[in-house]
C-alpha cells in the first residue's frame, strides 16, 4: 500500500526537498504540504494523511502543539514523524510525550527520511540513527513537565505485560522480546496491543515514554 505523506516545515526549501526526495521512493505520495502547524492540523483532518514529516519550531502554532492536535483525535489515524537540527533539541521530548512516532535529523538521507516514514507508518517506534535509548531516558528523568497521569494507572496490566512494556522501553523489538521471554512473536504483539488498549496509547513511542515516567526504565541504564 502507498503511504500518504503530508510535509510541514515553515522553510520553503525544506518543504521542496522532502517533497522531492520522498516523492522518488517506491510506495510513498507526498499529497500535501503546510507552512504551520495550524495548517498541518486543519489539512491532516482534511486530507487524513498516513503520516506528516513535522517541524518542531514554527511560527505560530509550533510542531508540538500541532502533533498534540492531531493525535488526540481519536478518529484521526495520522502519525507523526518530528524533524529536529540537533539530537539534543530540548524539544524532543516534549514532542514525543505530544505523540509523536518518533524523530529524525533534517539532515538525513532520502533513504533514511523514506524508511523512517515508513516505521512511523508501521506504528513502530523511531529515533534518529545517532541517538540512543539512554537519551530517551534522560529526557524523561530531567523533563520538568514529564509528569505521569493520573487517568491510567500501570497495574491495570498482567506481570506478562508489564515485563512487554518494560523490554518495549529498552527499544527491544517484538521479535526480540519473543527470544528474551521465550514466548511466539505473535504472542508478543498480542500482548503490546492489549498493552497500548488498556494505557490508552497510540504506539510503542508513547509505550516507552509511560514505562520511563512510570520507572519500569530506570534512566540512563540500558542493561536489563
Amino acid at each position: 500500500m502507498t503511504i500518504r505523506v503530508m510535509i510541514a516545515d515553515d522553510q520553503a526549501m525544506i518543504r521542496e526537498a522532502f517533497s522531492v526526495l520522498l516523492g522518488a521512493q517506491p510506495g510513498i505520495d507526498v499529497i500535501a504540504t503546510a507552512v504551520d502547524g495550524l495548517e498541518a492540523v486543519a489539512k491532516a483532518e482534511e486530507l487524513r494523511p498516513d503520516v506528516i514529516v513535522m517541524d518542531i519550531r514554527m511560527p505560530g502554532l509550533n510542531g508540538i502543539e500541532a502533533t498534540r492536535r492531531i493525535t488526540r483525535q481519536a478518529d484521526l489515524p495520522t502519525r507523526i514523524l518530528v524533524l529536529t537540527t540537533f539530537d539534543l533539541d530540548e524539544y524532543v521530548y516534549e514532542a514525543l510525550r505530544a505523540g509523536a512516532g518518533g524523530f529524525l535529523l533534517k539532515d538525513a538521507s532520502g533513504v533514511q527520511l523514506a524508511e523512517a516514514v515508513r516505521v512511523v507508518a508501521a506504528g513502530e517506534a523511531l529515533l534518529s540513527p545517532g541517538m540512543t535509548k539512554r537519551l530517551i531516558a534522560e529526557f524523561a528523568r530531567l523533563s520538568s513537565s514529564a509528569k505521569p497521569s493520573d487517568q491510567v494507572r500501570i497495574d491495570v496490566l498482567t506481570s506478562r505485560e508489564t515485563e512487554v512494556l518494560t523490554l518495549v522501553a529498552r527499544g527491544l523489538s517484538n521479535a526480540e522480546i519473543a527470544g528474551e521471554l521465550v514466548v511466539a512473536e505473535q504472542t508478543v504483539k498480542t500482548h503490546m496491543g492489549s498493552i497500548l488498549q488498556k494505557l490508552q496509547l497510540r504506539d510503542r513511542t508513547q509505550a516507552a515514554v509511560f514505562a520511563y515516567e512510570r520507572g519500569l526504565v530506570v534512566p540512563g541504564r540500558t542493561d536489563p
